[in-house]
């Protein structure tokens, strides 16, 4: 590391830091290209770490940048200690790495458990190996069902749609077994209890771990145990299906034995100095809350990510309810609470809030046949959504360019989608390209600065013109203005610890409130979810509203007034 002061003391609460960071997802190939092919590369990331560094978040979690076919973005692992050549090379990486610990940024780095690609090694000498090797051991290939093994091995669907099982062709080449992916075709799912897996995992994070990466995003980290006897499972398969207040019945879901997994990675990252700064976040769709926080107990993962809160109606009693839920389950183990509003497989939040029905989306996707968003309310609302979000307690995650209040690319054509989704459903879901289209730095250049030629390995829309960083630095107002402001009044104001209360004399149910003890004194936080002006209590000073356009007056007086709808302020009690 070259910084010349220990980056412990740079992020907030020390080797704690993750219990109330602000973390910003970077997703690689569409952050930054210095090369010039219309692919974001590391390079790239490298030479834009100071646009987060002055938004004044902690972290920077990146998206795979590994080895991959790229059947599935790079979530197709290939080789899990080298880079892609599309994205750099290991010394990038390590550059990267050190650039970012020098601007005080902790690293985290995707980690995909559940399945490899299927040009991995191991896979590769699995299909040579033929049925009943230890090469296939490490995967789950079973014998079909039927005449001749003809039908799959039971009736498990895709995430992505389709069948979860792909038929081989033995090295004699006749039929032969079928392998499992819970993904795509391309995703073979890897047996977790086969021990050479484990130790495999085991020695990944310490590699990267060695390199100086600060913690790891687990990739749908509640899928890697399957029921023993893989039963028949007669729901279609998606991300969120099967748990109860009882436990897991989905059989590929969120099973109790993978806890023994992260309780063997947590010893892992603590024998890392200085003890504790190292961390893990899950990646893991499952309800109800207290199911997911059996995944941040004091001996496994450090965070989860809180999609409750995410896929939660735009109204006050659905919000508050996510809210309470969530800190409750984790409050129980002594966790922190993980709020996240937007990433790369959902619609971003400044499209969905301005739909009809804003809930997850998560892998559908909006294209040109669907109903448009309205893309006012859609992003008023989202920078409410974020002024509350980034109030609660706990830890928060930014999608990259949410700071811009990028919309979905939801007119995206047909012929330049990429996400296997769209394919496996044969066009009849859009799949998750539309939030994954670069994102646009300088209004007037080629690629809106996302590229020097103008090559982009997805089309930007128009609208991202007016939106690029260097349209709104310095624009009181601006999307990128409010986010740098409330990100620097959150860790001012400590918001990120302690404690909620609500306040249930405000307003009325389309009114959240809630106080918020702080060094600099109470502060109130309201949001007006519904359609009328709100009162705001008199002899309050307001430090933060989400209302367009300029209000300087506000940050120097104390205001009384109405709350418009679709808006969130913060006020410092006098």
């Amino acid at each position: 590391m070259s910084s010349s002061t220990p980056l412990e003391t740079q992020a907030p609460g020390s080797t704690t830091w993750w219990r109330d960071a602000v973390i910003y997802q970077v997703y690689p190939r569409s952050f930054a290209d210095a090369n010039g092919d219309g692919i974001g590369d590391l390079p790239g990331i490298t030479a834009r770490l100071d646009h987060l560094a002055e938004l004044g978040v902690h972290a920077v979690w990146l998206s795979p940048f590994y080895t991959s076919p790229m059947a599935d973005a790079g979530y197709d692992v290939a080789d899990y200690r080298d880079v892609d050549p599309v994205f750099g090379t290991l010394a990038d990486a390590d550059a990267m790495i050190a650039r970012a610990h020098e601007l005080g940024l902790r690293v985290i780095v995707d980690l995909v458990p559940n399945h490899t690609s299927d040009d991995h090694a191991w896979f590769r000498a699995a299909l040579a190996a033929g049925p009943g090797s230890t090469e296939r051991a490490r995967y789950i290939f079973r014998d079909g069902r039927g005449p001749g093994g003809d039908d799959p091995p039971n009736n498990w669907t895709s995430v992505f749609g389709g069948a979860a099982w792909t038929r081989v062709t033995e090295p004699d080449g006749t039929p032969g077994q079928w392998y499992l992916h819970l993904f795509d075709t391309r995703q073979p799912d890897l047996d977790w209890d086969h021990p050479e897996v484990r130790a495999e995992f085991v020695d990944v994070l310490r590699f990267w771990l060695d390199r100086g990466v600060d913690g790891f995003r687990v990739d749908v980290a509640n899928a890697l145990v399957k029921a023993d006897g893989l039963p028949d499972h007669d729901v279609e398969l998606a991300l969120l299906s099967g748990a109860t207040e009882d436990g897991p019945t989905a059989p590929m879901w969120d099973r109790d034995e993978v806890h023994e997994i992260y309780r063997e990675w947590r010893k892992v990252l603590d024998s890392y100095e200085p003890a504790g700064s190292r961390m893990m976040v899950a990646e893991a769709w499952v309800e109800p809350p207290a199911r997911l926080a059996m995944y941040v107990r004091p001996d496994e993962m450090h965070q989860a990510f809180n999609f409750t809160y995410l896929g939660a109606a735009w109204e006050a009693k659905a919000l508050r309810d996510a809210v309470e839920r969530s800190m409750s389950a984790n409050d129980a183990v002594g966790a922190p609470t993980t709020w996240v509003l937007s990433n790369h497989d959902v619609v971003r939040h400044a499209s969905r809030l301005g739909t009809g029905t804003p809930g997850s989306f998560v892998g559908i996707g909006l294209g040109p046949r669907d109903p448009q968003p309205d893309a006012a309310l859609g992003l008023r609302r989202a920078r409410a959504a974020t002024a509350l979000m980034l109030a609660l307690p706990g830890s928060a995650y930014l999608y990259q360019g949410e700071e811009l209040g990028l919309p979905e690319h939801t007119t995206l054509p047909d012929e330049v989608r990429q996400d296997p989704t769209f394919f496996r459903h044969d066009g009849a879901v859009v799949g998750r390209d539309g939030c994954r289209v670069p994102i646009p730095w300088t209004g007037d250049a080629p690629a809106y600065g996302f590229s020097p030629t103008g090559e982009s390995w997805l089309p930007q829309p128009p609208e991202f013109g007016d939106l690029a960083v260097d349209r709104q630095e310095g624009v009181d107002g601006s999307t990128l203005e409010l986010y740098r402001r409330a990100i620097r009044l959150r860790r001012e104001l400590a918001l990120g610890h302690g404690e909620v209360t609500w306040d249930t004399t405000l307003g009325d149910d389309d009114v959240l409130a809630m106080r918020r003890s702080t060094p600099l004194g109470e502060v109130l936080v309201l949001t007006n979810l519904g359609t009328a002006d709100v009162a705001v209590p008199d002899g309050v000073r307001v430090v933060l509203s989400t209302e367009d356009g300029p209000h300087p007056e506000r940050d120097a007086a104390t205001t009384t007034g109405t709350l418009a709808p679709d808006v969130t302020l913060w006020a410092l009690m006098e």
